[in-house]
């Protein structure tokens, strides 16, 4: 690895639009709270940032969040001299045309990054860093560059703060535990961060059919919603589903970004959705299961069998992601196969690890061209 000290100290603008789930803006929130405990000067410009309420409470030192208007004069406000466009959400023209001219006068070099969304397909690393010369617009004559998130070191790697392997070793699971008034003595606890997966019904079976007893923790949102429904309709189409409660479920509150770590660092098996989730229950290195977000054209098949090969992911794993993220509808949810999959994440955490993170490339690539 790199050392991850920058060698200069810059200010950054990152544009975030938040489209649903709140992922977009979880990912630019530990993005700018990465840059700057590395030695940054962050704002976070977003048009929503209700959610920051609750998921980073404490703010960060060196993170300024700004509200991002559709009409906004810009003209009074001095850019940055870095500019994250964050998964293509447009930045205001005035505010392009601002970061221009700034550049301009002081004979800065253009650092306009395009922040994609993270991805184990080979084009990540084939796309990382190009340039996309700007032809039109108040950015005519600027050039931006594709960044992309990654598993690999061809591409900018993942988010992970400085900190995170102390604070992961120093986590008191029971105490955590106990303080949220969870039951968890002599149960296999299993995290359920999802969106409406047709296979939850199955999942519920398995496990309430289960000779080991265990807890599914939910998380608030569309995960709680879609299994008060389900539970509901079991229970009236099926009252002795769970006779013998060898399930049993704790609706959690919303967690903050710190939390949300915890909760996966404390269960024996996690179940997530989208990046961010994704990358934080790699770092907790136990078995996880992927909810790809599912898209009209297909496209997330192959973004997610790029995953699993990118994993080395063994049969039953493969097989399980298949059947829960709807790609083969008529088969059966396969068993859990805790111990092979517990060797697989840890493998895999293991070289990663060994990669840099997202802020610390982004850091380096912005510092050997400036």
């Amino acid at each position: 690895m790199h050392d991850p000290k920058p060698h200069i100290s810059l200010r950054w603008d990152i544009f975030c639009r938040v489209i649903d789930n709140f992922g977009d803006i979880g990912v630019c929130w530990r993005l700018a709270a990465g840059l700057a405990q590395l030695g940054q000067q962050v704002r976070l410009w977003t048009d929503d940032a209700s959610a920051l309420s609750w998921m980073a409470p404490k703010s960060a030192l060196g993170v300024t969040v700004m509200q991002w208007r559709e009409s906004m004069d810009f003209r009074s406000i001095c850019p940055g001299d870095v500019l994250v466009e964050a998964f293509g959400c447009e930045i205001a023209h005035e505010f392009i045309a601002s970061y221009a001219s700034y550049i301009s006068t002081r004979g800065q070099q253009c650092f306009w990054i395009n922040l994609e969304y993270l991805s184990a397909e080979s084009y990540a690393e084939h796309c990382h860093t190009l340039p996309s010369p700007v032809m039109t617009g108040p950015g005519a004559g600027l050039v931006k560059h594709f960044f992309y998130p990654g598993f690999t070191p061809a591409t900018g790697g993942l988010l992970r703060e400085r900190d995170l392997l102390q604070r992961q070793s120093q986590f008191d699971r029971a105490n955590w535990l106990t303080d949220l008034g969870i039951d968890w003595q002599d149960k296999r606890l299993i995290s359920l961060f999802c969106y409406e997966p047709c296979a939850l019904d199955a999942l519920f079976d398995h496990l309430a059919n289960d000779t080991i007893p265990s807890c599914l923790l939910i998380t608030a949102g569309r995960a709680r919603a879609f299994c008060n429904a389900l539970i509901a309709n079991k229970n009236r189409l099926q009252s002795l589903w769970n006779k013998h409660e060898a399930l049993s479920f704790f609706y959690l509150p919303p967690l903050t970004q710190t939390d949300f770590d915890h909760l996966l660092w404390a269960c024996d098996l996690n179940f997530v959705r989208g990046e961010d989730s994704l990358v934080r229950a790699l770092w907790a290195g136990k078995p996880l299961v992927w909810q790809i977000y599912p898209q009209d054209d297909g496209a997330h098949a192959g973004k997610l069998h790029a995953f699993l090969n990118l994993l080395q992911a063994k049969t039953s794993l493969r097989d399980f992601h298949h059947v829960w993220n709807g790609l083969r509808s008529n088969a059966q949810l396969p068993s859990l196969d805790m111990q092979i999959w517990q060797k697989t994440i840890q493998q895999a955490r293991q070289k990663l690890l060994q990669q840099d993170d997202l802020a610390s490339t982004l850091i380096r690539f912005v510092s050997k061209n400036h």
